[in-house]
């Protein structure tokens, strides 16, 4: 392992996230951390993509947003939005 493996990766913030270029264990704190950093942005909706398989990560991404005092209401995408893939959230006003 080189010393820059255990320094922490900052990524550009957008209005998705992409879970698919997270480790399982981390996909839980990279959802609240990014509902949280895009409401401190003031952003009003933001997409999760979790991927369709076998559901367990769209689950855990559907827990963590029913938590979460920013979050106003969050539905599956639609066609041109993920498909059920993916996850819109509305955002409280700051």
């Amino acid at each position: 392992m080189h010393a820059d493996d255990r320094k922490p990766h900052h990524l550009p913030i957008e209005g998705t996230l992409d879970l698919h270029t997270f480790h399982p264990r981390e996909t839980g704190d990279a959802v609240d951390a990014f509902v949280e950093e895009s409401h401190a942005r003031g952003w009003r909706e933001i997409r999760i993509v979790h991927g369709k398989g076998t559901g367990t990560l769209r689950e855990l991404v559907h827990a963590r947003l029913k938590r979460s005092p920013h979050v106003v209401s969050y539905r599956l995408g639609n066609e041109t939005t993920g498909g059920w893939g993916a996850t819109l959230v509305e955002l409280k006003a700051k």
